[in-house]
């Protein structure tokens, strides 16, 4: 039992508020990242390290409200991430998805920082598909097919080059300005980027697929996974809403990132049926990876609490190494 004394010997003086400039400039890898999350789900299997299922509202307006908690002994971290996306926003100015992580000591509760949400959903998110990948792409993946080119294509592009050996891209968007900028980035890491006219052009032939289309209610099915080649890899970040669900028997593993929250959730992704097991027990290898070089395998997936914790716990380390971030006193 810490008495009052010792609680206060151990408080911080000063929260940090890490903003996403600040966030960007940090020194990470996105194998430093994979393996922070990997570090998660491995106590996460030993008590170490928990997660409860987010709690999602949406109202009939189109938003979705979305709020997840994890906590773990190793870093002693605990994180809350707030977010809301409005297919609105754009409209006015502001991104779709816009939200805030708030960090604290796991065991006193005594807060540490306030990060940028939306660096970190992104960041966490490829981090996510990149475990992921790890296991269940072929290790000599060269080309990536991206369908929707915003954010989060971006964040899995930096995330993907540095695991694969990747020669080329291909993008499909709604707009040209995202799909423009991803190919821009792309050519700027040296690899050749294909505008591509249709979905089915983009990924018909490509070894990773990642899908990131944004979710509203007038959103209709048009991906087919009966599209893909043998040994074809895709990552869903956008729960699946584009794919057509009776092509989805067509993979031969998929894996969801979390089998008690999709329990927990009124709608499944995916037929439970097809459901082989979720990241935590891939990483633990309870779950097999790719078993054959032709397999189509799967990453479907909400967004996993721990990820958000992994990535705000590395990235406030990071910071105070740096000495970098706003100081608020507490």
């Amino acid at each position: 039992m810490i008495d009052g004394l010792e609680i206060a010997t151990l408080a911080p003086r000063v929260i940090h508020y890490l903003s996403q400039n600040l966030l960007k400039s940090l020194p990470l890898t996105p194998q430093e990242i994979a393996a922070s999350i990997e570090h998660l789900l491995q106590g996460r299997s030993r008590q170490q390290a928990w997660n409860a299922p987010k709690a999602v509202i949406t109202p009939p307006d189109g938003r979705y409200m979305m709020a997840t908690l994890a906590a773990a002994e190793d870093p002693p971290f605990l994180a809350v991430k707030a977010l809301l996306l409005n297919p609105e926003n754009p409209g006015h100015g502001y991104h779709s998805i816009n939200s805030l992580v708030t960090l604290l000591d796991s065991h006193t509760g005594l807060p540490l920082a306030i990060l940028d949400g939306n660096w970190v959903t992104a960041v966490r998110t490829a981090g996510l598909s990149a475990v992921a990948a790890k296991r269940l792409a072929r290790p000599d993946a060269a080309i990536a097919a991206f369908i929707g080119c915003g954010v989060q294509a971006q964040s899995h592009l930096q995330s993907f080059a540095a695991l694969f050996p990747l020669k080329q891209i291909r993008a499909f968007g709604r707009g040209t300005v995202n799909r423009d900028a991803l190919c821009r980035s792309a050519e700027q890491m040296g690899l050749m980027a294909v505008a591509s006219q249709t979905a089915q052009e983009a990924v018909s032939d490509a070894d990773l697929i990642i899908t990131s289309v944004t979710l509203s209610p007038q959103l209709v099915p048009f991906l087919d996974a009966r599209w893909l080649k043998p040994g074809a890899f895709v990552t869903m970040t956008d729960l699946a809403a584009p794919w057509l669900t009776e092509s989805m028997s067509t993979f031969d593993r998929i894996i969801v990132d979390d089998l008690e929250q999709e329990a927990n959730m009124p709608k499944p992704l995916v037929d439970p049926t097809l459901v082989d097991g979720d990241l935590t027990s891939l990483v633990t290898g309870s779950t097999s990876g790719r078993c054959a070089e032709d397999e189509r395998t799967a990453f479907v997936f909400r967004g996993l609490a721990l990820g958000d914790l992994a990535v705000a716990g590395l990235a406030y380390q990071r910071a105070c190494e740096c000495s970098q971030g706003t100081l608020i006193e507490a």
